[in-house]
This record gives structure tokens, sequence and C-alpha cells, in this order.
């Protein structure tokens, strides 16, 4: 393996990026805009279903007034409290087909596959731009 540093020189390094003076401040405040939301969330019984599992659109409300949407899923029988899965995909992608679901309800657990905010799917992005961000 190359490493273009010491062993030593990578334990220090805190990456070429300095962290802005207003990192904390600003943290602070999106977390507090988050804190105050009205999620309103709303689950919709979707098209698709499997034997042993309820599938929901779910929607939800985001910051800036931004309505999210998910796939959720979870075991038709539920006895107790049961894990849940929250899965963001990657940069231009979705929440995918439901098939990549079932395995968590046929294990026991909720799962929620989001279309992020602006990178493919149904989530809005309320930044002023149209379809992908």
């Amino acid at each position: 393996m190359l490493l273009d540093l010491s062993l030593p020189e990578l334990l220090e390094w805190r990456g070429r990026n300095p962290r802005p003076p207003d990192h904390e401040a600003y943290w602070e405040r999106a977390l507090a805009e988050v804190r105050a939301l009205d999620v309103d969330p709303e689950f919709r019984p979707a098209e698709f279903s499997a034997p042993f599992a309820e599938c929901f659109d779910l929607y939800f409300s985001g910051v800036r007034g931004a309505r999210i949407y998910a796939k959720f899923i979870r075991p038709r029988v539920i006895k107790g409290k049961i894990p849940a899965v929250f899965v963001f995909h990657g940069y231009g992608g979705n929440s995918g087909e439901w098939v990549r679901l079932l395995p968590y309800a046929a294990s026991g657990m909720a799962a929620a596959f989001m279309d992020c905010r602006g990178q493919g799917g149904r989530s809005e992005d309320p930044g002023g731009v149209r379809g992908n961000t």
C-alpha cells in the first residue's frame, strides 16, 4: 500500500478544508429549525404489497417547507418493539424498488428508503431550482 503521509502524520491530519468559524453556530441554527418542525407524517398504502409486509408511501415535512418522500415497509405482524432502518441513497438516485425493502420486513424490521431532496425521486427541494439539484 502506498501512502503519501507517514502513520503519525495521518493520525494528526485534519483535512484540506478548515472548518468555517461559524460552524457551531450554523449547526445550532439548523438543529433548532429541525426541532421546531411539524413533520406532519402521512402514510399512504402503497400500490406494491407483499403477504408478510405492509408497504406505505410516506410523506413528511422537512425544512423550508419541503415535502419529503420515502418508501416505508414493516412486517404485517408486529409483537412489541422492532428495529428500524432509515436509508439515504447516493447522489442522483432515488428510493429504489420495493424489492430492496422486502428483506427488512421479512427479518422483522421496519425500513424507510428516502428520496433525498433534489437528488431524484419524489422529494421536494424548494431551494429555487426545478428538477434535480
